[in-house]
């Protein structure tokens, strides 16, 4: 019989596996896959889960030009930043963003705002890699696929 320890094991930096995932993001509700990658990122998917400590996978991201937002969230949505100077505050929408030059910063920005600010979201965000079509440089890595749409059916946009 096996006796249960009572400490708990916090894992140090240099013991840390890191793994990759790639995520096909085509139909796929930002807001939703958001959360799934930050998590995935924050390493809180893993039993040797410690906080203090950049303990999470490398995400892939594919077709994140493809992404979907729920009801009307794709025009009315706002997203506001500062130029520094007075009266210098800018707004654009999801919408103008995909369709623009960088569409993959609608799930950039998506993901930063749900890992933690300081050095260790900092150090957690190096781990994601989003491309706007299918091709990505890191096959040698040999992601596993995750299938995020079938875990949840409001994962995925019904046309």
């Amino acid at each position: 019989m096996k006796t249960l320890s009572k400490q708990t094991k916090s894992v140090r930096p240099q013991d840390v596996e890191k793994g990759w995932v790639i995520i096909d993001a085509e139909g796929l509700v930002v807001g939703r896959v958001a959360s799934i990658i930050a998590n995935i990122l924050r390493g809180k998917t893993k039993p040797t889960y410690t906080p203090h400590v950049d303990c999470g996978d490398h995400v892939i991201v594919i077709n994140a030009d493809k992404v979907r937002f729920t009801g009307n969230k794709a025009k009315d949505k706002r997203y506001y930043r500062h130029t520094g100077y007075p009266g210098g505050i800018k707004e654009t929408s999801p919408e103008k963003l995909l369709e623009g030059k960088f569409p993959e910063r609608v799930m950039i920005k998506a993901v930063e705002r749900m890992v933690p600010r300081g050095p260790l979201g900092r150090a957690q965000m190096r781990a994601l890699h989003v491309f706007a079509g299918t091709e990505h440089p890191y096959e040698g890595q040999q992601p596993k696929p995750l299938d995020v749409a079938s875990m949840n059916r409001k994962n995925k946009v019904r046309v």
